[in-house]
């Protein structure tokens, strides 16, 4: 899967990008004290990118201990390569309310 995001400015019709930015991997957003999306699904072996755009920090915490970021400041990324089939939950450390799924076929 391949995730685009991109930022744009509407000026007399015409749209210009301000920020772009895709990769091999997939992206989840942190913003407004949620994961988004939620439930990601991926193939096996790809790297995932969360991405914190809320203005406090927030960190993933994986179920198991399979993985654990250092807090994300705004901006700040965590990659995860998930080399194994399965669902895998995950959390913010620092705020247990948030969670997620990623799901590897």
């Amino acid at each position: 899967m391949r995730n685009v995001l991109c930022a744009g400015l509407l000026l007399g019709g015409l749209a210009i990008p301000l920020a772009v930015w895709s990769d091999e991997g997939d992206r989840i957003t942190i913003d407004n004290f949620k994961f988004g999306p939620a439930a990601l699904t991926v193939a096996k072996g790809t790297e995932v990118t969360w991405l914190n755009r809320d203005d406090i920090p927030h960190s993933i915490v994986m179920s198991g201990g399979a993985a654990r970021s250092k807090p994300l400041d705004t901006d700040q990324t965590f990659v995860y390569k998930f080399d194994k089939a399965g669902t895998f939950s995950y959390i913010c450390g620092l705020h247990p309310a948030m969670h997620g799924t990623v799901t590897v076929k």
